[in-house]
């Protein structure tokens, strides 16, 4: 059901792209969390009183007093969601609907591999990549963190970033689904990317005002609560295994799609 040589292979080609992403994370976290100092939260949060909507729409919200609230508001509404989502676009479409559409399945699956192992070995590299780069960025944040000693709770970090990989995998789930269900990679990455897409605005939206709220109960970002994770609230760690229920389900299915689509092979 895992073939180890072709896990190999499409690691090392992960490799430049996680370095790339992996690159653009150290940079917004470290200057981010740079940034944090008790005695300036005022001033931070002014910009929040000046442009209200758009910062509410990013997930920014004024208040933080502790280092993890400020991180909760400043990195877990934007830049933590849409840098490790693009990621994940790219590759599970060049995973398997890149493949196909390429004409490269055929001789993939023509070697003496079962369909189930090829997809089921596909899948483990994505998931294997959105794993590095949410330990990859709670080491940066740890590092960067040590400028503050005392100032983490590194229980509460670990949670939330437990949080972050459900809901990465959640949405890996729905692009691995995409790629294995489309011959084409033009219709993959027109669902794999335009539903993520479609709910991360949904989620902007109800972030805006009470005239927009609603939006909220459309997209399954809504299960992501990063300050209810952080505060361990019952209704926060339920959205989190529900994300993970979730992926477990859509990876399951494109596996099952995978192993009986027709390839023209």
């Amino acid at each position: 059901m895992f073939n180890f040589t072709l896990y190999q292979r499409e690691m090392r080609r992960s490799l430049l792209t996680l370095c790339i992403f992996g690159a653009l994370m150290t940079l917004y976290l470290s200057v981010i969390i740079g940034m944090f100092d008790p005695k300036l939260m005022g001033s931070l949060d002014e910009w929040v009183d000046i442009l209200p909507e758009m910062m509410a729409a990013i997930g920014m919200t004024a208040g933080a007093t502790t280092l993890i609230g400020f991180m909760s508001s400043y990195l877990y509404g934007f830049i933590l969601l849409v840098i490790p989502m693009v990621f994940i676009i790219l590759r599970a479409n060049a995973l398997v609907a890149k493949y196909v559409d390429s004409n490269a399945m055929v001789s993939l699956a023509a070697a003496p591999v079962k369909r189930r192992a090829i997809a089921f070995t596909q899948m483990a590299v994505l998931a294997t990549g959105m794993i590095a780069l949410v330990v990859y960025a709670t080491v940066i944040e740890l590092a960067c963190a040590a400028k503050f000693p005392g100032a983490l709770a590194v229980g509460d970090l670990l949670r939330l970033n437990l949080g972050l990989l459900c809901l990465h995998l959640f949405i890996g789930g729905i692009c691995f689904f995409a790629s294995c269900l489309f011959n084409e990679t033009k219709y993959s990455i027109a669902v794999g990317a335009g539903v993520p897409a479609l709910m991360f605005i949904l989620k902007m939206l109800s972030n805006t005002g009470e005239a927009a709220e609603k939006a909220k109960y459309f997209t399954f970002f809504t299960l992501f609560n990063p300050d209810g994770i952080v505060a361990g609230e019952a209704s926060a760690i339920i959205g989190m295994a529900a994300l993970f229920v979730g992926a477990c389900a859509l990876f399951a299915a494109a596996i099952g799609v995978f192993r009986k689509k027709d390839l023209h092979i």
